[in-house]
């Protein structure tokens, strides 16, 4: 009875309009700070992004962050505010500063939206504590030198002789291909066989007979909108986002790339405790090798060979497809690169019978400056990579940043820089990094990250595309389908829509 009078009591159209006046009320003072006490109120950008981390996310949502970032700093200058307590600077000097080993910047909780919640330790791209990244990228960091990577290189071979196969069949029947999604085929194959035990069968199938690619497709952008929200709306759009079927479908693939990858694990540890020693040496049979003979010792046990596993899955297979399809697409668009590097393949492996082995491939400079180029035009994302500033502050290209501003550069603005690549920073040009002062040109480069944060599956990364190229241009001639230019978008990852080709036998 009490507490029924107490709400008759209450005046509710008052109580609607107290609480709206306080919302304001907070609203306003919020962005009377944001915008002239803040400590980055000095730095420029659109108004919206300075109040709220709502413009940032919408910002992301249309896929072409890297489009809209060029044009806010031609309009606000190099170094450009995108939330309230971020910053992107697009000079490439600054990439050292920020990225550079012991610089003291530290990652965001922006990479904690791609973190595998089950795992024992952060895996190496989502890694926040720097210390504990360097311990555990310790554990593994002889299995990722390219003298250990060549000795999976018949691995590769497997999947680039199903491709080949393939793309003549297709020749035969006078189709044309999609150049995306077959390179996706060949990178997630490749990762099959070096991480799985076996290629997933894509290449063969001729498409996503498992539905794993297609749930990477449908998670990332999830996760990087996610990354993108404050913290604490963070994990309610997750949950939110298991409402929809595309990710439904997602997580319930992965959960049977998981249920195969438990099964294919047992089979292996069998082996090897049978045998004393994997039976292949691929990466996995290196990562068994480890945790069966110093595990209890670097706390490396099987949970962290099937996390190297799967980070190899998501970090190594699309990134490695959109940067070989980037450069092929670039060297196809251009008949005079494409003709003077089938003339150097030719002159070099024209009578070849077996497989062109990357050792060889990396010595022809002409290859080298194409694949370069490539990479300089279509870089792996086309946003920024958020790091904290020191919590002291710091100096960042002449500019002083505060303690723990979030900042980062971002691969599709930098790439473009005219200052570094010259007046034709826009044009595809592999002479530049024959005539040029290449050395210097590769310090801003950022294709794999900088500093301790350098990616370990670079070498993996670079065998596939130096191994593919000249195998696909020596055995078929290559033509694009249409005139138009390659469509992408930027969820994180900068990749292509559609790069349709037509293939003939030469």
């Amino acid at each position: 009875m009490a507490l029924t009078n107490l709400y008759e009591g209450v005046n509710t159209p008052l109580l609607a309009q107290a609480t709206l006046l306080a919302f304001l009320t907070y609203y306003f003072i919020w962005i009377l700070y944001t915008r002239w006490f803040h400590p980055l109120s000095k730095f420029p950008g659109p108004f919206w992004a300075s109040v709220s981390r709502v413009w940032t996310v919408l910002h992301v949502l249309p896929g072409d962050a890297e489009k809209t970032q060029r044009v806010l700093h031609a309009r606000y200058g190099p170094i450009v505010r995108i939330a309230p307590n971020e910053l992107i600077i697009s000079d490439p000097h600054a990439i050292r500063t920020i990225y550079g080993i012991k610089s003291g910047f530290s990652k965001t909780d922006f990479y904690l939206a791609f973190r595998p919640p089950w795992a024992r330790f952060p895996d190496h791209f989502s890694a926040t504590d720097e210390k504990q990244h360097a311990e555990r990228r310790r554990i593994v960091s002889s299995v990722y030198t390219m003298t250990s990577i060549l000795q999976s290189e018949k691995y590769m071979e497997k999947c680039i002789d199903v491709w080949i196969e393939k793309l003549g069949e297709m020749a035969d029947r006078k189709e044309s291909f999609e150049l995306w999604e077959w390179a996706r085929m060949y990178a997630y194959d490749i990762i099959g066989e070096l991480y799985f035990g076996k290629m997933f069968g894509f290449l063969d199938a001729g498409g996503d007979h498992l539905g794993y690619i297609k749930a990477t497709e449908d998670l990332i952008p999830v996760q990087t909108l996610a990354g993108n929200m404050p913290t604490y709306i963070r994990g309610i759009f997750m949950l939110t986002g298991i409402l929809l079927p595309k990710v439904r479908g997602a997580l319930s693939a992965l959960g049977n790339l998981t249920d195969a990858t438990n099964g294919m694990l047992k089979d292996r540890l069998a082996a090897v405790h049978e045998g004393g020693k994997s039976e292949r040496a691929d990466i996995l049979g290196k990562l068994l090798d480890i945790s069966t003979r110093n595990g209890k010792e670097l706390d490396f046990v099987l949970d962290d060979v099937k996390m190297e596993s799967f980070a190899a899955f998501f970090a190594g297979s699309e990134t490695t497809a959109l940067t070989l399809s980037g450069i092929l697409y670039h060297i196809l668009r251009n008949r005079a690169v494409y003709n003077k590097l089938t003339s150097e393949i030719d002159s070099a492996y024209l009578t070849t019978t077996g497989h062109i082995a990357y050792t060889e491939a990396v010595k022809l400079p002409y290859l080298a400056a194409c694949i370069k180029e490539g990479i300089r035009m279509h870089p792996i994302t086309g946003v920024s990579f958020p790091r904290h500033a020191p919590a002291s502050g710091c100096d960042v290209s002449g500019v002083w940043i505060p303690g723990n501003t979030r900042i980062g550069v971002n691969p599709g603005v930098v790439h473009f820089d005219k200052g570094v690549f010259g007046d034709d920073a826009d044009c595809f040009n592999p002479e530049r990094w024959i005539r040029g002062d290449a050395a210097v040109m590769d310090r801003f480069i950022m294709q794999f990250g900088m500093g301790a944060r350098t990616c370990l599956g670079k070498h993996i990364s670079m065998c596939e595309i130096y191994k593919a190229i000249p195998e696909l241009l020596k055995a078929y001639t290559f033509e694009l389908g249409s005139e138009e230019e390659m469509q992408t978008t930027s969820w994180w990852l900068h990749k292509p829509v559609a790069i349709d080709v037509r293939v003939r036998r030469r």
